[in-house]
């Protein structure tokens, strides 16, 4: 940035700032909290201009924590901002622009103030900051101005500016700010992990006055997600200085004239960073944050996450699937919901936020298995599967975990193969101008536990993957003929490794001495486990295939055309006692189809071919084949959810927010992952 970075160097030694930070007391009152506040600059939007306006002000924030003890600034700063916040109702109705602006930097301080003393210190100390009063000439706390527990206060005047006040143009800034505030004050997870119950801040958000406003904020952060309002333009002009700025510009101070220089003045953002979405995605990391804590202590409930698993649709007339008891809840509109969640499932968050909702609201649920647009939900979650190499292993999890829960639905496995697509352009492998979305599903579904079995070597998603195709087999509609080769070339894949860890295995008896090494012996026992891993899916594939020649064998031609044309694959599994029962009914559908073609021509066409299956398996009789139990597969949500998604929830925030966290201060997750 040139020059500019040494006037973002200078900020240390500005008046106003050294006055904050000093052992000199000022008063809620005093005439410096207007010179102080009358400041306009560029938003720090990204986490690059966040961090440098945080390096730059470090050391302010260090002399505060040590001098606010003395001086209680702190304290004076958060009852200035309590002051005007109770006010704000009224001046965003009249557009006061200036009040607005002026509110809008004491909560900017107050934040990046926070966020200081949340990453370097204690909770218990940062209680104390929260808590410190100025002192008196005879070095006792003067009591003039304390009044309630200012945190508490603080979150609850957030809480209640979120609810209360509209977003407008002129107060979008604002309510962002509000947002980053509540998401640093909760980001103490990450900094100093415990049981989010024992945490002071927790239970502030959790219980009292705080807590009983979480339907209304619930409601406001949904339809924040879902009304997707773009930054004002003017808040990411760097030629504006902002969007609370406007004629307020002209008496502008010299330490925030310093701060644009030192944040707008680099290059000019592309129109793409302009339409950034921020309102949503701070409401949604927010959403996540407060319903993934504080969920299965006893004797603490968690307002958020009841209000939100509970919500109902603003235009549907259908009764409440929720629990009779009372539960306090909100309506929103679903379809807006389910539109803005499709749209946006690319994103970490919106695929862990649709997981949660499909798993924990009923009405939802219901909802979106209503749907006749699947396509549009479905679609995108097979694009994250299809390119998993550039995503993360959780949000491949909660895509495939997602499927999983759908393909409990039989309407929804029937629904998919009655919805046909055309050239579906991500889709590399080849090129289908024709197949349904259950026949994409289940394409991409293989494709998955093949590249898992060859990179990633999950039990836990490949399981997962099997779980879904096994529920969707009995449903299996006119799969297409690509479709049906990768099924059966899947299992001709599992069949090679099978033979070649078992040949491994033979070899490594043979080879076996007194002085076998401790790593070979290692490998040995490695290797023992990925059989019996190995079988496992071997034994689910066929049972796959099993349940849709069981159900549907007169609607899967192709099926029977594909396993008639590579029965090879069946044969090592015939004397094997894992896979006996089952290949017994794979080997009577062949003998079947097989006695089929005999009595025809040799010299068959594969339309021909197809003909005489179709044919036959109007003639198969499924009384001759053995009855197994139905395939049935449901997600389980693990017994310790929390020590997942509390990790996996703030590695979103810290990646996701637009805010800058020091990696090296985090200990609730590493940092790369």
């Amino acid at each position: 940035m040139g020059a500019n970075s040494s006037s973002i160097s200078e900020l240390p030694s500005n008046e106003y700032l050294r006055k904050l930070c000093s052992t000199e007391t000022v008063t809620k009152n005093d005439p410096f909290w207007n010179q102080l506040l009358s400041f306009t600059f560029q938003v720090p939007y990204n986490s690059a201009d966040s961090r440098l306006l945080e390096e730059s002000t470090s050391a302010i924030c260090k002399n505060l924590a040590i001098n606010n003890f003395h001086s209680g600034n702190f304290g004076s700063l958060i009852r200035v901002f309590l002051i005007r916040a109770r006010e704000l109702k009224a001046s965003s109705q009249c557009e006061d622009n200036i009040f607005t602006w002026q509110t809008y930097n004491a909560l900017f301080i107050l934040r990046n103030i926070s966020k200081y003393f949340i990453e370097n210190l204690s909770e218990e100390l940062l209680m104390e900051q929260f808590g410190a009063l100025p002192k008196l000439a005879d070095g006792k706390d003067d009591e003039t101005d304390a009044t309630g527990n200012l945190c508490e206060e603080l979150i609850n005047s957030l809480i209640e500016l979120l609810v209360d006040v509209p977003v407008l143009n002129f107060t979008y800034a604002l309510h962002l700010e509000a947002l980053n505030t509540l998401l640093i004050l909760l980001s103490s997870q990450m900094f100093h992990p415990q049981p989010a119950h024992e945490s002071a801040l927790y239970r502030y958000f959790m219980q009292g006055r705080c807590s009983i406003h979480a339907c209304l904020l619930m409601k406001t952060l949904v339809q924040n997600f879902i009304t997707q309002e773009k930054c004002p333009p003017e808040m990411l002009d760097n030629n504006r200085g902002g969007a609370l700025s406007g004629f307020t510009a002209a008496v502008a101070s010299s330490l925030w004239t310093v701060m644009t220089l030192g944040l707008a003045g680099g290059a000019k953002k592309s129109t793409d960073d302009k339409e950034h979405t921020l309102l949503a995605n701070q409401s949604l990391l927010i959403i996540l944050v407060l319903t993934n804590h504080c969920t299965t202590e006893r004797g603490l409930s968690n307002p958020y996450r009841q209000a939100l698993f509970s919500c109902t649709n603003s235009q549907g007339n259908a009764e409440s699937t929720s629990p009779t008891e009372a539960v306090a809840t909100f309506k929103i509109d679903f379809t807006k919901l389910y539109n803005t969640l499709c749209h946006n499932l690319k994103d970490d968050q919106t695929t862990l936020s649709l997981y949660l909702l499909l798993h924990q609201n009923m009405n939802i649920k219901a909802f979106i298995m209503s749907r006749t647009n699947l396509d549009q939900l479905v679609m995108p979650i097979l694009q994250i599967l299809y390119h998993a190499e550039d995503k993360n292993s959780h949000h491949i999890y909660m895509a495939l975990i997602i499927l999983l829960i759908l393909s409990e639905d039989e309407v929804f496995n029937k629904a998919v193969h009655e919805i046909l697509l055309k050239n579906i352009v991500w889709f590399k492998e080849r090129t289908i101008s024709e197949i349904t979305l259950g026949g994409l599903l289940v394409l991409v579904v293989i494709r998955t536990i093949q590249y898992n079995m060859t990179r990633m070597r999950d039990k836990y998603l490949h399981t997962n993957c099997l779980a879904a195709l096994a529920n969707m087999s009995s449903q299996f509609y006119d799969l297409h003929p690509y479709v049906t080769q990768r099924l059966v070339s899947l299992l001709s894949m599992l069949s090679k490794r099978h033979t070649k860890l078992i040949e491994s295995l033979k070899n490594t008896a043979t080879q076996a001495s007194s002085q076998e090494s401790g790593s070979e012996a290692e490998a040995e026992h490695d290797n023992v486990q990925d059989l019996a891993v190995l079988e496992e899916v071997i034994r689910m594939v066929l049972e796959i295939i099993n349940s849709c020649l069981a159900s549907s064998i007169h609607h899967n031609p192709n099926l029977i055309y594909t396993l008639m044309y590579q029965k090879d694959v069946f044969i090592q599994f015939r004397t094997h006692p894992t896979f006996q029962d089952i290949i017994q009914n794979i080997d009577t559908v062949l003998a079947f189809f097989s006695a089929q073609l005999e009595k025809h021509d040799k010299n068959l066409s594969v339309h021909d071919v197809l003909d005489i299956i179709k044919q036959g398996a109007r003639q198969f009789k499924r009384e001759r084949l053995k009855k197994f139990p139905e395939l049935k597969f449901r997600y389980v949500e693990e017994d310790q959810p929390e020590e997942f998604f509390i990790p996996y929830v703030w590695s979103l925030v810290y990646h996701a927010s637009n805010l800058y966290f020091n990696p090296s201060r985090i200990q609730l997750f590493s940092v790369n992952t």
